[in-house]
Order: structure tokens, then sequence, then C-alpha cells
């Protein structure tokens, strides 16, 4: 059984910019119709200027998500951000997210400019695993490899061999073990679990989680399949054990999506961010979906689920980073330079898989990738 060390982010979640109460605070107000197509049509026009491209993710305004997908930009997950980013002709990115994501696109694009929306929106994952404690953690562990999700800092993933997103953990942890390694994880306890739980794996593992998927409630889950007994459940691996066992589908937000829209059934029950409902219904518009509970005696509804940082991002946002400036990105040496190395590593090695090549085959160097 892997040994957890203890950190909670709820210290550093207390007061000043990375409170959840401070970023409820500064979610942008809902628009009328004419609010929103003044704002949008705004943005476009600038995005065009400013020769800028806007990744979104998911999880953000359903406004957001539907002005990358018209000017040329995308909504997709973080490792499919972090890969059209790097490979885009713009020179401006313009992330919608969370800070982490604007950071990732920074390491990998040093040469371009790289904007948010809102920089204090950050992820109770990043918060709960400081640079400092990781590198002691580090420090313990000599002998392990040093696997984190991409929800954490540029310095964290500096002191990592490995970064991952839920869409290839799986796979690189399976590869990994078969090689022998030993691993730390960090920072999502859950998800790490659940990669134990599939691989077999050795891993020692940070205790964080998200404070979004960590509110569903595997109780209450049962009470609502009562009620649509031929719903699929579609779990992101964030969520507790209680939650994950309860599944039909268990996987990355693109995994997820992608179940709704290939899935035989009529009604989805799907226990992820809500923000990822408006991609759904836009691709599967036939379909039912459910938001799991958060709620039930246990729930203290910190998120209700939906990420009060996600939820920072508004059109007016992108307005004011591409008008003025502001909101922008800088990951200073030699911090960047050393991220950049287990990004690419990733990126190397889900490129491969892609490519249909395996760790030993020809044309793959381990540690590398697509050679």
């Amino acid at each position: 059984m892997s040994e957890q060390v203890l950190f909670d982010y709820t210290r550093q979640d207390a007061e000043g910019a990375s409170c959840t109460a401070h970023a409820w605070a500064k979610v942008p107000a809902p628009l009328n119709p004419a609010q929103r197509r003044d704002l949008k049509a705004r943005a476009a026009a600038l995005l065009k200027a400013r020769n800028a491209v806007l990744v979104a993710h998911y999880y953000v305004d359903g406004d957001l998500q539907d002005l990358a997908l018209e000017t040329g930009g995308i909504v997709s997950d973080s490792l499919e951000m972090a890969r059209f980013g790097r490979d885009h002709a713009a020179q401006t990115l313009v992330v919608a997210g969370v800070r982490f994501m604007g950071e990732s696109a920074k390491i990998l694009s040093p040469e371009k400019r790289v904007l948010m929306p809102d920089l204090d929106a950050t992820c109770s994952l990043d918060l709960g695993c400081p640079a400092d404690e990781f590198a002691r953690f580090c420090d313990a562990h000599p002998d392990r490899q040093v696997v984190v999700y991409a929800n954490t800092s540029a310095a964290v993933k500096a002191r990592a061999d490995w970064m991952v997103t839920s869409s290839c953990a799986l796979e690189i942890v399976a590869h990994l073990k078969a090689q022998g390694q030993k691993i730390l994880w960090a920072p999502d306890r859950h998800l790490g679990r659940y990669i134990q739980e599939q691989t077999g794996a050795d891993m020692l593992m940070w205790n964080g989680a998200c404070i979004v998927h960590d509110e569903f409630k595997g109780l209450e889950l049962d009470l609502l399949r009562e009620q649509h007994p031929g719903a699929m459940v579609l779990v992101h691996p964030e969520s507790p054990k209680s939650v994950v066992d309860k599944a039909d589908v268990v996987g990355s937000t693109s995994a997820l999506i992608k179940a709704v829209v290939e899935g035989a059934a009529q009604e989805y029950i799907v226990a992820t961010d809500n923000g990822i409902l408006h991609r759904m219904r836009q691709l599967a518009p036939g379909k039912t979906l459910i938001e799991a509970p958060t709620a039930g005696n246990s729930a203290t509804c910190k998120s209700c689920a939906h990420c009060p940082w996600m939820a920072m991002n508004g059109l007016q946002g992108v307005i004011d980073c591409l008008e003025k400036g502001s909101g922008e990105i800088r990951v200073e040496e030699p911090i960047r330079a050393q991220a950049l190395a287990c990004i690419e590593r990733m990126l190397d090695f889900t490129a491969a898989l892609k490519a249909g090549k395996k760790p030993g085959q020809a044309g793959f160097v381990p540690g590398i990738g697509a050679a």
C-alpha cells in the first residue's frame, strides 16, 4: 500500500487571490443576448487583428467555447490544448482555462505571447502542491520516477521526469511499470489511486484533490441511477473511488464526450465539471445529460460541480487581455527549460502511440519518444 504525504490545500485557500470566495466574486455576470453578440464580435475582431488564437478548455463558459470554435481556435482537454498552442501559427495565444494551462502553453512556446482572461484563475490541485514542499518530497525518494499531473505549477513540473494528463496517464504509468520503475505521483490522490489499481504500479502518492471532483458522492449517485436505470454513468478519474466504482465509463474529458456521442444509451449521468455539458449538448443534441450529484448529507458544496476558477473566464476578459495586454503569462528560466523536458516527453510518447508505435519498437526511443 502506497503511503501518502499530507498537504491540505485549504491552508492556501483561506484568503487572497487563491480563495474560492474571491473566485466566485469575480465570475462575470450573465449576459443578455445583445451583450453576448456584441462582446463576441469585439473579441473575434481583436483575435484577428492581434494574430491571436483562442484555446479554451471544456470547463469554461459556453460563450468562450463557441468563440474559440468560430474563430479557428480549439475547445479541448489539457493535452490537446498543449499540442494545439505549440503547433498553431498564431503568435499570441489566449488561454481560457486555469493558470497551469497558460503556463504549459508558455513553456512549449516561449517565443509566443500567452494571455489569459484572468491570471487569478488557478486550481486546487496546483495550490495543494507547493513547489518547495514537493521538492522535499522528491528529495526524500530519489529512487522513483517523478510523474506529475498537468494540474501543477511550472516549478513542480521542473522537478518531474514526466507530465501526464488524464487521457494518457494510464499508458505512461504502465510503460514505466514495464520498465521496472517505481513512481512518485502528484498531486491528485484519486487519479493516482485509479491508475495504481489499473496498472499495479508501485506508486508513492501526494495527497491532493480537485474541489469539484472530490465532491461527487457514491451514495447520491446510486439514488440518481435508481431514477434513471437506463442511463450510462460517465466519471472522471479525479473522483473518489466510491464514484469511480459505479461508472460505466471512466476517462478524460475528451473520452467522456466521445462516450456520449458514440454511446447507444439515451441518458447519461455525467460526473465531472458541468462546463462540459455545453459541448456534449452540441455534439449529441438528441441525448439527455444529467449532472452527477455533489449534494447529500456529506456535501460541503465547495464546487457544486463547477470550478470557480474556470468560471472566472469570460468574454470581457478576452477583450481586456487583447486590448490592454493584461493577464500575460511569464515562466522564467531555468524553470521553463526544466519543465519543458517532462512535457515534451509526454507529447512525444502520445504522438508515438497515435502513430501506432509502442515502447521498444523501432522508431521509439525510451524516455524521449518518437525518433
